[in-house]
């Protein structure tokens, strides 16, 4: 497994002087910890996740913005099991996006499983860039993401501004 932090640390959370001392720099942050602490516990039982790669973790308001590989991703999104495990083990609702993204990934891996149907960038005067997803179907109460949730990680983690619009085609 590899994580933000030492492997003997995650699994007995603790920390080592040289991980200390990468908190103390602002290198890794207690979400990379605790996300690894959280993996490290949940892999002595999932033999499946032994083989992941946490590359970081970001908390936003209570949401956690795993940054995975692209085949860890793929694995959860195809167990329910793992993925309410998972889920389970953090204090908010995690969200699971490829390391090394564009933007444009990024906001597709936070809008999954909605189908989207374009995203376009858009410079507005002074140097500020707008951003719109455009989603199939109509929102409802029952929609399957927060929309408002990923409008504020996006805005926080990348610094973008972005509009969801939503395009029922029927």
């Amino acid at each position: 497994m590899k994580l933000p932090i030492c492997g003997f640390d995650a699994k007995n959370a603790i920390l080592c002087p040289q991980c200390e001392s990468k908190v103390e720099s602002g290198e890794l942050t207690k979400a990379d910890i605790e996300a690894s602490m959280n993996l490290a516990n949940i892999a002595k039982s999932n033999k499946e996740i032994e083989k992941f790669s946490l590359y970081s973790c970001r908390e936003f308001d209570g949401n956690f913005v795993l940054s995975l590989a692209k085949e860890d991703i793929r694995i959860i999104r195809q167990s329910r099991t793992l993925y309410r495990t998972l889920q389970d083990k953090f204090k908010g609702k995690i969200w699971l996006v490829e390391d090394d993204e564009t933007d444009k990934r990024f906001i597709e891996d936070l809008l999954f499983p909605t189908k989207i149907l374009s995203i376009n960038a858009v410079w507005a005067p002074g140097g500020v860039q707008k951003t719109k997803a455009i989603v199939s179907g109509k929102w409802t109460p029952k929609f399957p993401i927060d929309t408002k949730k990923v409008i504020q990680i996006v805005k926080n983690a990348r610094n973008l501004d972005i509009e969801i619009e939503f395009e029922d085609k029927r």
